[in-house]
């Protein structure tokens, strides 16, 4: 029960602002940098170790490459072929690293939501590449179109979400037209950093023509700057596919951004040690910085890593776990020992928006952080190990964002926020809810939640005892229905529509395999 202040000192100041004059909450959640020192799991000299281990398994084991044509750039940069089997010096890879930047610029349709992507910096994708959505409204269902613009719309309502991904794959649209209708809604329902899939040349250079017309860019523009990021993952154990090294190429050509991600799952497709399957993932990632750095060389580039453990029991792959967390720190370990901005991710093997499911992300999203990473994919709304995007994760994962985001902001130790007088003022036993510095300051001290219920349980039950899962369905439904497309939505779209139609007559671009 609160109590009453008693009559305060003689010389007390009157409290004469008016709620209009009093400050107003703001937040940047666009810019946020990091606001503690990354965490270590390794000595300087075992991180070391395992980049130079790394180095003997692409100098010694080599790695297989199934694209000619990376085979080929290797071979004239030095490296020993053998059938499909690249071999490449440490030399070559060294040389490498020395022309990636380690600043990069991500462009947006909007000058605001433009990005630099280094280390240092703090930013999240929502999940990203699932095949199915799910919500409370509608149950689970194969990705579509609808689900696909939804999921972008979410991902465009919150600053806290940087970048775009492929929340949901649109399955119903033929996959040889279906990134027509991909960039489209981006262009059209976003200003965000937008995102490629690596699915052929065809599909890359369509989408790439389709952000110059959007945006009414010249080539120097486009190449002036990271337009479109994509996501390399490797098959691991050391292997290279056709599709994701052309898109290695193909992006590095056009000067845009790769991120190159091993996804090594401890104890299947990786040693069963954080160590060891560490080392296949910095050895796998560093042989495609090198690819590309050899297409073109200063090509903007990020290390990557997404490595957990497996349930050995059943197979499945696990995150949140305290392996999923080391691999992460580990990961910001071998990323700064190269000089290199990186990405991490959280995930969720939980088949529903549970108190599993938020545990596992929220490990991850304090994993991520305590590893410095660059980028954290997978922030929002991820299930069954990707399986899902689900509409009420996504929002509660916001909240956790958002907390997070919180912390960039430094509180500040002067006199003034420490408030003497008002210690002074309250005496034993009282309160401070009337004190000059809580009324100068309660309008926009504290985060106000987006969907915790901080009530009490009679009012919380009045109010239709709703849990965070059913709150969290009115505010994205709410967040749908009031959605507006950002200023050159239109225009954008009118832009495409022609060439989009042009090539759809001509059979569209069909995945290379």
């Amino acid at each position: 029960m609160l109590r009453e202040n008693k009559p305060r000192r003689s010389g007390g100041r009157r409290r004469a602002q008016s709620d209009a004059a009093k400050p107003v909450r703001a937040t940047d959640y666009v810019n946020l940098r990091h606001p503690f020192q990354p965490q270590t799991v390794f000595s300087d000299d075992e991180i070391a170790n395992i980049h130079n281990t790394a180095l003997r398994v692409i100098e010694e084991l080599g790695i297989k490459v199934l694209l000619p044509e990376a085979r080929n750039t290797f071979q004239k940069a030095g490296a020993r072929v053998e059938d499909e089997m690249v071999f490449v010096g440490r030399d070559i890879v060294t040389a490498a690293l020395q022309t990636a930047p380690a600043s990069i610029r991500l462009r947006a349709a909007n000058p605001k939501r433009a990005l630099t992507y280094e280390n240092g910096a703090m930013l999240f994708m929502a999940g990203a590449g699932c095949p199915n959505a799910t919500d409370l409204n509608r149950g689970r269902r194969a990705g579509d179109l609808e689900a696909y613009v939804e999921t972008l719309k979410l991902a465009q309502t919150y600053d806290v979400i940087h970048m775009l991904g492929p929340c949901v794959e649109p399955q119903d649209v033929p996959i040889q037209f279906r990134h027509y209708e991909m960039m489209r809604a981006q262009l059209t329902h976003c200003d965000k950093p937008m995102f490629v899939y690596a699915r052929g040349s065809e599909q890359v250079h369509d989408s790439f023509e389709m952000i110059r017309l959007a945006l009414n860019l010249s080539m120097d523009d486009f190449t002036d700057g990271v337009w479109a990021t994509t996501v390399i993952n490797s098959n691991s154990p050391r292997m290279l596919d056709i599709p994701m090294a052309q898109g290695l190429i193909d992006f590095a050509a056009a000067g845009q951004m790769s991120i190159i991600t091993p996804f090594c799952l401890a104890g299947a497709m990786a040693p069963i040690t954080v160590a060891g399957a560490l080392t296949l993932q910095h050895a796998e990632a560093l042989t495609g910085i090198t690819l590309a750095q050899l297409t073109r060389a200063g090509v903007p580039i990020s290390y990557g890593g997404f490595s957990s453990n497996v349930d050995m029991k059943s197979g499945s792959p696990a995150f949140g776990t305290p392996e999923h967390i080391k691999m992460q720190i580990g990961a910001g370990q071998l990323a700064r020992h190269i000089g290199l901005p990186w990405r991490s991710a959280t995930g969720a093997a939980s088949n529903a928006a549970d108190m599993q499911a938020a545990n596992e992300t929220n490990m991850a999203i304090w994993g991520g952080a305590m590893a410095n990473a660059t980028l954290t994919v997978h922030a929002a709304g991820w299930l069954e190990g990707g399986l899902s995007f689900g509409y009420e994760k996504f929002i509660n994962d916001i909240e956790a964002l958002q907390t997070m985001a919180e912390l960039c902001v430094k509180p500040v130790g002067s006199d003034a926020e420490i408030g003497f007088d008002a210690l002074a003022e309250v005496d034993p036993g009282g309160h401070f809810f009337a004190t000059q510095h809580t009324m100068d300051r309660y309008q926009s001290a504290f985060y106000a939640p987006l969907v915790s219920d901080l009530t009490n349980f009679g009012a919380w039950t009045e109010a239709g005892a709703k849990t965070s899962t059913q709150r969290a369905t009115d505010i994205w439904t709410r967040n749908l229905a009031e959605f507006k497309d950002p200023e050159h939505g239109a225009a954008a779209a009118s832009n495409i529509e022609a060439f989009i139609e042009t090539r759809r007559q001509q059979g569209g671009a069909f995945p290379q395999e």
